[in-house]
């Protein structure tokens, strides 16, 4: 369990990435609404909901990209908004949906795209760290090719490695990940090779943020989940207790039950008769 804290506390625990309160309007509409959550190092929090509640607008958010209409976000116990732009990137790093690169860049020039925050040189070092965030997502082999010619699924590797080298090994203090749908265009042996690793990366000491389509991926690697729907926060603990199949039949408009698994103590989800 998370220890408990007082959301009035002058300093919060060091890592401590939270939602304070926020409201977010844009488009003419309310897209988020009073969202408080926290998110902690060493932890995978899913982020899951069906379309338009909000879920990536939170992540943005949490990444310091949007600035809510009321509310805040914060790292450390500091606003984003009061964090200089250098420091708060080698802190955290988000992988967003559809990222589009329109130059004929080879694959581990990409990847040293996410060293900028560390120094306007490259060092050997920041090459070490690019290799090694390839080899994290099983990209290795791509080294040398040109990213516009890799599939859209060997495209989303790299942009995670990418996103893995900006923060790794940060000096700062404990990482994030903050990544929307990273399963999106890959196969089933990959979704789950992503979801591996950002769940071993959490256990490494790093906090990771992700969005889910996919409720049972989000049962079987995150350590708590956030079900969103219309904007606001209805559950959120681990997944036994956030996708509870009452809660999301009605949230989805679809019955759902769990299916226990016969060689495992876990359980999926599925429509039910």
């Amino acid at each position: 369990m998370n220890p408990p804290l007082d959301w009035r506390m002058d300093r919060a625990p060091r890592g401590l990435l939270e939602a304070r309160d926020v409201t977010l309007d844009g488009g003419g509409r309310r897209i988020l609404q009073g969202v408080s959550l926290r998110a902690w190092p060493g932890r995978l929090l899913a982020l899951v909901g069906p379309n338009g509640a909000g879920k990536s607008s939170l992540l943005g958010v949490l990444a310091g990209l949007r600035r809510p209409s009321r509310g805040e976000a914060a790292l450390d116990g500091r606003a984003l908004a009061d964090w200089p732009a250098p420091q708060l990137a080698r802190r955290r790093a988000m992988l967003s949906q559809n990222v589009r690169l329109g130059f004929a860049f080879r694959v581990e020039e990409v990847v040293l795209l996410g060293r900028s925050p560390h120094g306007e040189r490259l060092r050997a070092a920041d090459h070490a760290v690019a290799a090694a965030a390839l080899a994290a997502v099983q990209a290795a082999h791509l080294r040398g090719r040109s990213y516009l010619e890799l599939s859209g699924g060997e495209q989303q590797r790299v942009q995670l490695a990418r996103v893995l080298a900006q923060v790794w090994n940060s000096a700062d203090g404990p990482a994030w990940l903050l990544l929307d749908e990273p399963e999106a265009g890959l196969d089933i042996a990959h979704q789950h090779l992503v979801l591996r690793h950002a769940r071993s990366l959490a256990r490494r000491g790093y906090g990771v943020v992700a969005v889910l389509h996919d409720l049972n991926l989000a049962a079987r690697y995150a350590d708590e989940v956030a079900l969103l729907a219309h904007g606001q926060l209805l559950r959120h603990g681990s997944p036994a207790q956030a996708l509870e199949p009452a809660t999301l039949s009605r949230v989805y408009g679809l019955p759902l039950r769990r299916v226990p698994l016969r060689d495992d103590d876990g359980w999926l989800l599925a429509p039910a008769p």
